[in-house]
């Protein structure tokens, strides 16, 4: 080497990386045209790692901490073997520090919605969002599996895989789980440790680890939904005979309120119902208080007994009246005709 070319090189005094920014996961600290000077020092923060690359093999990686960097003292860790005897100048090395801060508020989600085999539904199509977080667990596989030998590597060029991986693992467990939709809605944080779990290997192999992983909401298209309120509202009704009951009952200071005039139509509908329930009531007055032993032998109008009921009909007819619209006899104390629902005068 020349005075001239030995004068005009630079030398390294301290390696250190600050970052700049959020989302950089790999950095490779600027060499070209420069070398570390012997006793140079290396200093590695918390949440940071170093990685030594010499010929395009990783040779040292340093935890957080200052380094004196001598050929006395390295490698700290050796993945080359005599790495410091195989070439005269180890300081010409490449010098990568990778974040290993936990990269928060990821989000997740299926783009489409997944089709699966439900116990209670058939094949229904649902779909699912969260979060996630990780960090960087092992520079070196992450170094020569996924950053390789870039200026920076950040977290929106791993999201891709990152997601497209949660999405695969979250459709073959869907698939192989056999739980109701509505027992999975209801269990996200159990599902989310399961879906964690099947994760955690294949976040391993890519040299990161997998912190946290939560189920936001699990829910079906909106067509689908629509036919899941109508079922439950059908079973928060029950039984339909005493909703039905219910209903005419709470239709009675309605048609009230609105009798004659201008609510003739609306008055005429709850006079049917109202009709109805008179005759439900009726028949099941009749059989409550007829005696089992007396041959259909009913007390008459008069106070007397009447055999065979034939003065039944003549109390009957004294207690009846005929409607105004269809002529059909009806109770003389019903304002409403409970064949056609006409409103009485």
């Amino acid at each position: 080497m020349s005075l001239r070319s030995f004068i005009s090189k630079q030398f390294i005094d301290v390696i250190e990386w600050v970052e700049p920014e959020d989302g950089i996961l790999a950095y490779r600290y600027p060499m070209q045209d420069r070398e570390i000077q012997n006793g140079g020092q290396l200093t590695v923060r918390d949440s940071q790692m170093g990685v030594f690359v010499n010929e395009g093999r990783i040779a040292d990686v340093f935890g957080p901490g200052r380094y004196r960097l001598t050929t006395a003292t390295l490698p700290i860790l050796t993945y080359i073997m005599n790495w410091d005897k195989a070439f005269q100048s180890p300081f010409k090395s490449d010098v990568y520090f990778f974040s290993t801060r936990i990269q928060v508020d990821q989000h997740w989600g299926t783009p489409q919605p997944i089709t699966i085999r439900d116990k209670e539904f058939g094949a229904v199509r649902i779909r699912a969002f969260g979060i996630y977080s990780y960090h960087v667990a092992d520079p070196k596989t992450f170094y020569e599996k996924i950053s390789g030998t870039r200026d920076h590597y950040m977290v929106a060029d791993l999201e891709g895989q990152l997601r497209n991986t949660i999405i695969g693992t979250l459709t073959n467990t869907f698939a192989q789980s056999n739980v109701p939709f509505l027992d999975m809605a209801a269990n996200q944080m159990q599902l989310g440790q399961k879906v964690a779990e099947l994760l955690q290997p294949g976040f391993k192999d890519l040299g990161i680890a997998l912190d946290t992983f939560v189920v936001e909401n699990l829910s079906m298209p909106d067509e689908l939904q629509k036919i899941l309120d109508q079922r439950i509202g059908m079973n928060m009704i029950g039984d339909m005979n005493r909703y039905t009951q219910f209903q005419v009952a709470q239709s009675v200071p309605i048609a009230a309120a609105n009798e004659g005039g201008g609510a003739a139509g609306i008055g005429a509908g709850l006079g049917a119902g109202l009709g109805m329930a008179q005759a439900m009531m009726g028949s099941m007055n009749r059989a409550a208080g007829a005696d089992p032993g007396s041959g259909g032998v009913t007390p008459a109008a008069g106070g007397g007994l009447n055999p065979g009921g034939g003065g039944g009909g003549a109390a009957a007819g004294a207690e009846s009246k005929f409607c105004v619209e269809c002529g059909k006899p009806m109770p003389r104390a019903g304002k409403f005709c409970p064949e056609c629902g006409k409103p009485q005068s």
